[in-house]
């Protein structure tokens, strides 16, 4: 059987045996590279270019697509979507630069939990963010039933969902964990010897931060800055979930206009307008991105952390704990402990209400109680979830794979075709599926009727992330390995099989674990995509909140609940996957 150790013996053969026995390899290696990219290139052009020029053509072909009353409901949304996204930012800001500071220069018990805890929240579904901030907040959330039975009062003292407050606290939930990241990591590596010399050259503690260690830190701050201001723009779930029909960004107004107004151009004018405003934020973001490499110092982050040992610094290390605590976990523990909870009102000389322990929502999930025929259980909506994502993943690792092998030892086409991959990520879910819509419901394109249509979208939206996933990976596979097995008389394939794929196998699993909870909390086009008859869980979660009824109410928190776990699951293999393949 051939193993690692015989292809590290036969470096040892002459190099002109190596050279010919080469030849094979390279020129598969040489000639593959334009081959690596085509299934995703066709991909790309079939599903993703097509459907926008067909977007781009059914506005310029519409007298509505220009009028008045189109631009005016554009300006309308637009000037909200910059307001509420710039807003958000600054909150995000607000919370997320002393977070990074705290985990970039002290060390305390429970450091790596909390750090991964901030996390969780960026890759949870919105529908699960939203039945989170819903049993927290809402008028039968858990702070508002112990405010009502406190102060014996008769309504929800607090009223935040439905409102802008409400959207700014999720994208805060949403988006503080890039600022910890990007900040925090620059912050990390900055030479703490410049600002002990500033200190030393007689600057006090205010003027060496604002003189020195600022305009180092400025390029990472204003790189998360644009990262999270483009992540906002871009809200749909947040906004459509827990801001009500009196708050409309881009991305909502195009989801109204295509399923309530069936006003297809105006819809089509909203997506042209939110794709060059992405654009013009990505192309700022990654020139912000490429400055931030250059202003940081090369040290170990380990050798400036340091222990709270003053009174203002202990202040300062507990009170933003607590904070980010209640930030992070109260809204996902709220979650399940509403979902295996019954309230009962006990009126007597003082209206109490009382929670009891129950089943009752996750055992409903199984069970047609109007026994109607055209009725979906619940946990049928889980069952196309998990056969979406699983056709998700394997799309986006067949098509991924080849992209990602040609990228690790980029050529000069490699590297003109690879912004090309990056496209999808500028374009909001929600214009996707409008697109999908207008260019597959007609002949010869008749596939709006067919499932297929979602997992192809969650594709779409998932393949960036598994070829970057899988790029790092393929990039560190020595040659030398590769060649050797080669001299030893092994095809591509088995090159591939015994040497590439056991060194990759974990970055494949963390990329298929990407792509599968990618698909299994996608909302934005499933909303648009979805039949009726192939609700997923995020959708079924929505249907459930926007219905009245507690069984409904508890029936959306047991299936965001489950979604949840999965998703958390899903991100702790990611981040022990990534952990371990840095042995390699």
């Amino acid at each position: 059987m051939f193993n690692r150790q015989d292809a590290e013996s036969a470096e040892f053969f002459s190099e002109n045996a190596k050279k010919n026995t080469l030849k094979p390899w390279r020129a598969w290696r040489l000639g593959g590279s334009l081959k690596n990219w085509l299934p995703a290139l066709l991909f790309l052009g079939l599903f993703f270019f097509y459907p926008l020029v067909k977007i781009l053509t059914l506005g310029v072909d519409s007298p509505e697509f220009l009028s008045p009353a189109s631009l005016q409901i554009a300006l309308d949304s637009l000037g909200f979507t910059l307001y509420q996204a710039a807003l958000s930012m600054l909150l995000t800001l607000l919370v997320g630069l002393p977070a990074a500071y705290l985990f970039a220069r002290y060390d305390f018990l429970g450091k790596s939990l909390l750090r991964a805890l901030t996390a969780v929240p960026f890759m949870l579904p919105t529908v699960v963010v939203a039945a989170g901030f819903n049993a927290l907040l809402g008028a039968r959330g858990w702070l508002n039933l112990t405010l009502i039975n406190l102060l014996d009062l008769e309504t929800p003292p607090i009223t935040v969902l439905y409102t802008l407050g409400a959207i700014l606290l999720a994208h805060v939930f949403y988006n503080t964990t890039i600022v910890i990241r990007v900040v925090g990591n620059a912050l990390s590596r900055l030479d703490p010897r410049v600002n002990e010399a500033a200190r030393l050259l007689g600057a006090n503690r205010w003027d060496a931060f604002w003189r020195v260690t600022f305009p180092l830190l400025r390029p990472s701050i204003l790189a998360a800055s644009l990262l999270v201001f483009l992540f906002d723009f871009t809200s749909f779930g947040v906004i459509l979930l827990l801001g009500g029909p009196s708050f409309a960004t881009i991305e909502v107004e195009i989801y109204i206009q295509t399923l309530s107004m069936l006003n297809l151009p105006v819809a089509a004018l909203l997506s042209i307008i939110q794709l060059l405003c992405t654009l013009a934020f990505s192309i700022l973001y990654s020139k912000m991105l490429a400055k931030t490499a250059v202003q940081t110092a090369q040290r170990e982050s380990a050798s400036i952390t340091k222990r709270a040992k003053t009174l203002p610094e202990r202040l300062f290390l507990y009170s933003l704990i607590s904070l980010l605590l209640a930030l992070f976990v109260l809204p996902m523990l709220a979650l399940p402990l509403r979902s295996v909870s019954q309230l009962e009102a006990n009126r007597g000389e003082r209206t109490t209400i009382k929670s009891t322990f129950t089943t009752d929502y996750y055992e409903e999930l199984f069970i047609n109680r109007r026994g109607s025929r055209f009725y979906v259980p619940p946990i049928e909506a889980a069952k196309n979830s998990l056969q979406y994502a699983g056709i998700t993943v394997m799309l986006s690792l067949l098509l991924g794979f080849p992209v990602a092998s040609a990228l690790a030892k980029p050529k000069r086409l490699d590297r003109i075709l690879d912004p090309i991959l990056m496209l999808p990520l500028g374009a909001s879910a929600v214009t996707l599926g409008l697109g999908f819509i207008i260019s597959f419901s007609k002949p010869p394109l008749n596939w709006i009727a067919s499932p297929l249509l979602v997992p192809l979208a969650h594709t779409m939206i998932a393949l960036p992330f598994v070829i970057r996933s899988l790029q790092p990976a393929l990039a560190s596979i020595p040659q030398r390995y590769r060649e050797a097995a080669s001299m030893l008389g092994a095809s591509p394939l088995r090159v591939w099989i015994e040497v590439d794929f056991p060194i990759i196998s974990r970055a494949t699993l963390a990329a298929a674990t990407f792509a599968f909870t990618v698909s299994l909390g996608e909302f934005g086009a499933t909303s648009l995509l979805a039949r009726p008859s192939y609700p997923t869980i995020p959708t079924a979660i929505y249907r459930f909140l926007s219905q009245p009824g507690g069984l409904n109410y508890g029936q959306a928190m047991a299936m965001a609940t489950i979604l949840m776990l999965l998703t958390t699951v899903g991100i702790f293999v990611i981040e022990k996957v990534r952990l371990s393949n840095a042995e390699w």
